[in-house]
């Protein structure tokens, strides 16, 4: 494979002066030659704005080397005046969050602003457009520090440029190095197919792995302790997520999608880093780590995510989440069709299931508030649940428009309360085996006549 070390073509480390241009000029001379390896010299730090990798490219971080985000935002649009790729006109939009022209009628809800890779959202720090079999490996130390970079006209009026943002690639590898202190998400990776996130250490930040609209993802043996959601995404298919260790001050997953397993991780909270949108702003603007405001509690272990911001490519379902632990939520499971949330609209998964899963000192159990025209199905096979200390009043499922609850081989500690299952809909099958709760004075299954209320997470 060919190397292009981009020292050679004029980068400067250890500096503070920014060096797009090099290591630019050094991935250009990489595509142009048909493909091969840019090198990111061991035991350098190289400061960047917005680098473009483009198709048959890997970009090698070599052992301590570090990228370091320039702290400029006006450093980061390099992409919408690229000579050798020019983005589309429809892809090149500049477009803002708030801007009028964000719909489109490509679907319902469809936001140009979030979708087309040239707009003001999409900004990001190592960038990828229409590329085929690209990577980004690091070596052992290697890493990339977003450094909380503050945008007051970014999203939220605070977050900055993205880590790792990718439109429209196939064959993609990211594997091996740390990302941290992102201003906005770490990996931001939008409509893309054959994704691979290896070993990869994300702190900090913002979301540590989001995927929309992407199919065949792997997400294996990654560390993932964030302020903001660690997996994130909807509308994926044919995802497998394995033997990761994950902490978030968010939800450790707010994911959707079709044939998605999650297998062998450990989730826990509270999360060693905080929330940033609960900063001041003046803690924003100055990019600190932690606050004395800030908060760490992981708010949920599995969040439902669906919008209608795109056409829907296969139905939501076939979620299996077996052999991990959980410790520590303040919710298991929270799926909340009832219209107060904007990541919640549209139609609900088919069935999850929760396998082998061991859960302990979660408060608020499992909500699952479907739509009447399609119930969602949960099953709960050989679960150890554990109540945290003084929620044991709180009902195991607080449910609407499920079609049914399957417990089977399912140990229940601590319950005290007066149902296990609270339905706000009639017809909730609930079938049970080998269901090991002391119920009590509680019964299994209560109608519930007050209004639903679920606080949007």
């Amino acid at each position: 494979m060919k190397q292009f070390m981009i020292t050679d073509y004029g980068a400067i480390p250890n500096v503070e002066s920014v060096q797009t241009e090099a290591i630019q000029k050094a991935l250009d001379a990489c595509f142009l030659a048909g493909g091969g390896e840019v090198i990111i010299p061991a035991n350098m730090s190289f400061v960047t704005g917005d680098i473009r990798i483009r198709s048959n490219t890997t970009l090698h971080l070599m052992e301590n080397s570090t990228l370091l985000g320039s702290k400029e935002v006006k450093d980061y649009f390099h992409i919408h005046d690229d000579p050798i790729e020019p983005l589309p006109a429809e892809q090149n939009t500049r477009l803002r969050v708030d801007n009028k022209r964000e719909f489109d009628p490509k679907g319902k809800g469809f936001k140009a602003y979030f979708y087309t890779a040239g707009s003001y959202w999409n900004h990001g720090l190592i960038r990828a457009v229409y590329a085929e079999n690209i990577a980004l490996i690091g070596e052992t130390g290697s890493k990339i520090d977003g450094r909380n970079i503050y945008d007051p006209e970014g999203t939220e009026h605070y977050r900055g440029p993205h880590g790792i943002n990718m439109h429209f690639c196939k064959n993609v590898t990211l594997r091996g190095y740390t990302i941290q202190n992102t201003g906005n998400w770490a990996h931001a990776i939008i409509q893309c197919e054959g994704i691979t996130f290896e070993n990869l250490t994300v702190n900090a930040g913002h979301d540590a792995l989001h995927t929309r609209a992407c199919s065949k993802v792997l997400m294996s043996g990654c560390k993932l302790f964030t302020g903001d959601d660690c997996v994130a995404g909807f509308d994926n298919l044919d995802v497998v997520i394995r033997d990761c260790e994950i902490s978030s001050a968010c939800s450790a997953f707010r994911y959707g999608g079709n044939n998605i397993l999650v297998e062998n991780c450990n989730i826990w909270g509270p999360c060693p880093y905080q929330f940033r949108g609960s900063f001041t702003m003046e803690e924003k603007i100055a990019g600190v780590t932690t606050s004395a405001r800030g908060r760490n509690n992981m708010l949920s272990f599995w969040t439902n995510f669906v919008t209608e911001d795109l056409p829907v490519r296969r139905p939501a379902g076939k979620i299996l989440i077996r052999n991990c632990t959980v410790k520590n939520a303040d919710r298991m499971l929270h799926l909340n069709l009832s219209g107060n949330e904007p990541w919640q609209i549209g139609i609900p998964p088919t069935d999850i299931t929760f396998e082998n899963i061991k859960i302990e000192g979660v408060k608020m159990g499992l909500t699952a508030y479907g739509i009447e025209s399609s119930p969602v199905e949960i099953t709960l096979r050989n679960v150890d649940y554990t109540y945290a200390e003084g929620a044991e009043g709180t009902p195991l499922f607080r449910v609407a428009h499920c079609s049914a609850i399957n417990l089977e081989n399912v140990k229940v500690s601590g319950f005290a309360g007066d149902s296990l299952i609270r339905a706000w809909s009639d017809g909730v099958k609930v079938n049970t085996k080998n269901l090991d709760c002391d119920l009590g004075e509680g019964k299994l299954l209560v109608r519930a006549d007050e209004e639903f209320v679920c606080r949007s997470i």
